[in-house]
């Protein structure tokens, strides 16, 4: 039986001090991020998607909630799927004056693989591939997406192909509103793909991203041998 799981990015945030919000309260789509929740709910709402899940911050409950309402769904609130904790938390990363220039915030950088600074990435994957099954089990033999936030979802990804857990933020594959897709033939992951739904709409910024598809058709990846 065919069961898809999407991990949804979150929108635009209105952010305007470029703070590293993390899981603090209070950070609200921008008006940008809720015409990008609503193109997806305009582009998968048609979906045979029987469960929407999302991460009780504000961002991504809004991201939800077109989508939610395009399916007639309720949104069913998962703390597995949040943000990951980060020492950075209410610091801001501006050129020039950014916390990563004080030599008080070096300490955390020693170990980018655990990471030192943050929730070890073997927890973030346990956590949301537990929320990953769950929401299979949910929709089985349909379509479910969990709105999550992007190093979760990022991380979930290495899980299940079997890379390193090392790498560069600023290079994931990721941007907002993305769609990353786990397909499952009964319990067995078989395909991970990814696309991006809002391409059209997103910052100059990150549309630029190296692994931005910037429109281009989505990817799709089997994952490694034993997932």
């Amino acid at each position: 039986m065919r069961t898809v799981v999407h991990l949804l990015r979150h929108g635009e945030v209105h952010n305007p001090a470029g703070v590293l919000y993390g899981r603090r309260p209070g950070y609200h789509l921008s008006d940008l991020g809720q015409q990008m929740a609503q193109r997806v709910a305009d582009t998968v709402g048609d979906r045979d998607i029987t469960h929407v899940v999302s991460s009780p911050l504000e961002r991504a409950q809004e991201t939800a909630t077109p989508l939610a309402q395009a399916r007639g769904v309720d949104i069913v609130t998962d703390h597995r799927v949040i943000e990951s904790s980060n020492v950075f938390e209410g610091e801001t990363f501006g050129a020039g004056d950014g916390v990563l220039r004080k030599p008080k915030a070096w300490i955390h950088l020693w170990n980018p693989v655990r990471p030192s600074w943050g929730e070890p990435y073997k927890q973030v994957a346990a956590r949301m591939m537990a929320g990953v099954y769950d929401a299979r089990d949910a929709a089985l033999g349909h379509e479910a997406v969990i709105v999550s936030h992007q190093l979760p979802i990022w991380v979930t990804r290495l899980h299940a192909e079997h890379r390193s857990f090392l790498h560069d933020p600023r290079r994931r594959q990721c941007t907002l509103c993305s769609l990353t897709s786990f397909t499952f033939e009964d319990d067995r992951l078989t395909t991970v793909s990814y696309s991006e739904p809002a391409a059209d709409m997103l910052p100059m910024k990150d549309r630029a991203a190296p692994f931005s598809a910037g429109g281009a058709s989505a990817e799709d990846k089997p994952p490694a041998a034993g997932a």
